[in-house]
């Protein structure tokens, strides 16, 4: 088992046509995360400041590496939670990183949400405020499994 502690470290994503929507999400629930960490990326982070006034720890712009950076930061077990709000209808310069991302937040079973459904059902989960204990993935045991 793992445990994600009672205050979370979350990372914020927004593509550029969902920046927008981002930022009134995080003004509506700014009380909320206001009490965690908040990771995002280059102009998200910057714009998440001045919109809460709030420090935010900031990495790279997606297209430069943010996104790589944030996957790391997961794969360290140093990203709790991530909230992605990519555009699905324009393609994106750094697509392969982007399904890198997504793919290692699930390899790595950390919740995900992708739109603001999901990110405020996340957020009115019972479980964000408080410890949670996850399964642990057994990389060991899939290393180590036989190919048939």
């Amino acid at each position: 088992m793992a445990t994600l502690g009672k205050y979370k470290n979350i990372a914020l994503v927004a593509h550029d046509n969902r920046k927008a929507s981002m930022m009134d999400w995080a003004r509506q629930h700014k009380d909320k995360l206001s009490k965690h960490n908040i990771y995002a990326t280059g102009t998200t982070g910057k714009l998440l400041e001045e919109a809460l006034d709030i420090k935010v720890n900031r990495f790279f712009s997606g297209p430069l590496g943010g996104d790589q950076q944030i996957g790391a930061k997961i794969a360290e077990g140093e990203i709790d939670f991530l909230i992605f709000f990519w555009d699905p209808l324009e393609q994106q310069p750094h697509d392969p990183d982007i399904k890198a991302l997504l793919r290692i937040a699930v390899v790595y079973n950390i919740p995900v949400a992708s739109n603001i459904a999901s990110a405020d059902f996340l957020l009115s989960s019972p479980y964000f405020d408080s410890e949670y204990q996850t399964e642990a993935v057994n990389f060991d045991e899939y290393l180590n499994r036989s190919i048939e």
